[in-house]
Parts: structure tokens; sequence; C-alpha cells
């Protein structure tokens, strides 16, 4: 945030804030918080005070608490309490660079519970009126390693600085001093992974819709204070930074990175984008999956519906109805130099030529060899009303063209049955770290067992334990 657009922003906001506490599935926020799970709930906080609160990580509605104002709020989590910190002012929000960066603690982020009460704010970083950083944006990382508690902050009014804190009491660690480790971006976050630490800063131009340019950059360290380099070995002290998210869609304006981990191979980046047109240009939250390549975080996108071809890790077969495969009538064509026959496209298989000659009913599935036949092209498609997870809608996967639905069964195993819309039949379909996928049953019966689709074999297929050392649990998803 870099002038004072960044005020028109905040008042707009507040004179919508009532309409959007008062719709469900209104996900409008500007400068998002590392998102938090607390007591069954994910929470995000925002510029302005304030924030959105989630059942199930996809319908989000406003109602979140955050005393203090100010801007860019980010969250974390140290032992049974959370910590938030914030900006009182800066970024040009007052005309001038001076700023504070304050922290504060909860021990619920649940405005309804009793035990929730925010400590009296503590100031860990400040700049001046002719400061070369402002005291604005921050982001907080407790390394996994050694249980030090940093926090970064800046915009591109200066550096980027980074600042020791103590994990205990949130407040600075006493004698630090603030390292440069950036320009040329702000909103900055930092996060640990596989012996590297990562700087993500947006960069680009802030508050103006549509034509908002901010994109999400990185560049790692081995050390936590730097140098920070991106995968061309420029340093983001020169303004270096390898592009993680930009516009994507009809979504513009990437900013304020956030990484969410679920579970190993399962991890998610929250962010805003600035306009998202379908959402009537309003500065949206995003959640998107959060990959790895060669140790460099790759974004993710979300899945769209459409017919795909579900292919294992395991061995490449592909998830197909167990049929008796139905032969083309196409006879074999040898290639001769004196042929002169006309070449005629050949038309594909059919369900129409098919479906006669399956059985009816629930029918099982199992894998083989890929065809690109009736009986192994799945639609997958979000089913509106029935809930989510972080980052997505529950699908249903039927057989192009039939009602015949991938549906959990008792005893871990897996068919296809009639659609009823039960929750059996809906499916989280989430994209790992490494890029495959893992489907999961909303239920399954007679357990609640948190099971997800794996192959047992090459060519026989049930529910099983999620486990990301396997590639029995993963799966590919070919959008031919």
């Amino acid at each position: 945030m870099k002038n004072s657009i960044i005020a028109i922003f905040a008042a707009l906001l507040a004179a919508n804030t009532q309409n959007a506490v008062a719709q469900i599935g209104r996900p409008f926020i500007h400068d998002p918080s590392t998102i938090m799970l607390c007591d069954g709930k994910y929470y995000t906080f925002g510029t302005g005070g304030g924030g959105l609160i989630s059942e199930d990580g996809w319908t989000w509605n406003g109602g979140a608490v955050r005393p203090g104002g100010g801007a860019a709020p980010d969250a974390i989590k140290i032992g049974d309490r959370y910590l938030i910190a914030y900006s009182t002012t800066g970024g040009g929000l007052g005309g001038g660079h001076a700023g504070k960066v304050v922290t504060m603690w909860n021990k619920t982020l649940d405005p309804n519970s009793p035990d929730f009460k925010f400590t009296e704010p503590i100031e860990v970083a400040e700049s001046l009126f002719d400061e070369d950083c402002d005291a604005i944006d921050a982001g907080l990382l407790l390394d996994p390693t050694d249980g030090r508690l940093w926090l970064s902050y800046g915009t591109y009014f200066g550096f980027i600085r980074l600042v020791e804190l103590d994990p205990k009491t949130g407040k600075r660690v006493e004698g630090n001093e603030s390292v440069n480790i950036a320009i040329d971006c702000e909103a900055t976050d930092l996060m640990y992974h596989n012996g590297w630490y990562y700087l993500l800063g947006t960069h680009g131009t802030c508050c103006d819709g549509s034509n908002s340019t901010y994109n999400i950059v990185v560049g790692r360290s081995r050390k936590v204070t730097g140098p920070y380099l991106d995968n061309m070995g420029r340093d983001m002290l020169q303004g270096g930074g390898k592009m993680l998210i930009a516009a994507r869609h009809r979504t513009m304006g990437a900013g304020h990175f956030g990484r969410y981990i679920e579970e190993e191979g399962v991890e998610k980046m929250s962010f805003h984008f600035e306009a998202d047109l379908d959402q009537g240009g309003f500065s949206t939250l995003a959640i998107r999956p959060l990959m790895w390549k060669n140790d460099w975080p790759v974004a993710g996108d979300l899945l769209q519906d459409g017919v795909y071809e579900i292919e294992s890790e395991r061995r490449g077969y592909a998830l197909e109805l167990a049929v008796d495969f139905v032969r083309m009538q196409q006879r074999m064509r040898w290639f001769r130099a004196n042929d002169t026959t006309p070449i005629t496209s050949v038309a594909s298989q059919t369900l129409d030529d098919v479906k006669a000659v399956w059985p009816e009913g629930k029918t099982s599935v199992r894998a083989g060899d890929y065809m690109t036949r009736p009986h192994q092209k799945w639609s997958i498609e979000a089913v509106a009303g029935k809930g989510g997870f972080l980052g997505g809608a529950y699908c249903k996967i039927v057989i192009e063209g039939t009602n015949r639905a991938l549906t959990a069964s008792a005893n871990r195993e897996v068919a296809a049955d009639e659609y009823t819309g039960a929750d059996a039949q809906l499916w989280r379909i989430e994209q790992l770290t490494d890029g495959t996928y893992r489907l999961m049953p909303k239920s399954v019966p007679d357990t609640d067992e948190k099971l997800v689709l794996i192959s047992t074999g090459d060519s026989t297929v049930g529910l099983g334990k999620f486990d990301m050392e396997s590639d029995n649990s993963k799966w590919n998803l070919r959008n031919w």
C-alpha cells in the first residue's frame, strides 16, 4: 500500500461493511492476513479492522474482530495463543512515512468466546517522516528450526526490513537491530521449506482496482536474514524476485501472500485479488493450491468443471467403469506409397455405441489402459449448496453423459452408482504440493475415517488413508 488511495479504499470498505457482514459468501477483504484455524473455523483479518470467518474454508462471511484498525495485519499461532501484528499508519496513509507496527495476543479468535480478549498493543517497529522504510505491512515467521520469531515490514517507499521478536511476549528482542532484506516490493511474508527461507513480496501498483498490477514475487536464502536471491541469482535488495502469481482469468492485482499447511503434501496459499470482475470488481480473498518445484513455490489454480481422464500416478492407468471393452469398427490401415484413398476423419467411440452393453445399476470401477473411451471419461462438476473446504467446493464425478457417479462404499470400496447428491458421492479434490491430486469423499459409509481414492494395485482401486509418500494416493487429472 503506497498512497492516499488506500484511505479512499478504507472509507469505501467501511461503507460496505454492513452488507458484507450480513451476506453469506461475500469474501471481500483487502490485505488479508495468513489464514488461521481456531476451534474449527477459519479466520483472516484485513486493512481497516475486522476480517472474515468461514465454517468450511469455502464460504466466507464478515465478522472477525480485530481492534486497532490500521492496515495490513498478519497472524500466527504460537502454542495455544494467537499473535496479530498490524500497522497503525504509514505507507502514505497520512501523507508521510511515519508509522508503527504493533503486536497483540488473544487466546481465541472467536469473538463469541468468553476467552476472547486482545491484549494491549505492543510497538515493535516504527518509521519517521524522513525514514527510508515504512513501518507497515507486517509479515510473521516462527522459524521451525529454532523457534525464533521474525517480523518483516516495509513498502515501496524504501527498504523491506527484518526484526526479531520474542515468541513468548510478542515484543521486539532487546537490542535487536533491523536488517534490510529487499526493495521494490511490499506486503512481505516469510516461510521456511526444506532448508530454505523464502521472502514473498508484493510487486507492482496497488489500490487501483482492475488496473492494479500487483503481483507476488519470491526469493530464497539459506539464512533468515538473507541475502534473498531469485531463480536467476538476483538479490531482492537489488530488485530481484521470481514471479509466483499475477492476474489470472478475470482477476487482477494479486497481493499479500499467506501460507497454510493443511498436512504433509497439502498446502494452500492465500492472498487477495484487488479486483475480481465476477465479484463486482471488489478486492476479494483468494485461495489456491501451493506446490513446490525444485524447491521453489508454485501457485496452483482452481479446478475447472470439465471432462477428465483420472490417471493413477502409480502406474498411469485410467480410472474406468469395469465394463467389457467394446471394439471400434475402424480396421487397421496400412500405408502404401501408391495408395490414393481419400483421408477422412474417423469418429470417436460414443456413449451411444456402448451403453447398451453396460450393466445396469451399481457398477464396479477399476484402472486400465487409457483408450479415450466413454467408460474412462469423467465429468467433474462443482455442486452448489453442498459446502466446501479450504479453497474449493465439493464436486460430483460422473461418467460423461450419464448419471453414474463415483461413490464411496462401505468396506473401503468404491463404485459407480446413480447420483443422488449423497455425501458419499461428493468429492474433495485437492492439488498436492507435487502437482498431483488427491480425491477424498465427503463421507464414507460406516466409518468416520478420513479416506481417499487409492490404487491398491495397478488395476484395483479402493479407499485408504492418504500417504504423501505413496503414489497409490495420487492421481493426475487430464483435461483432454
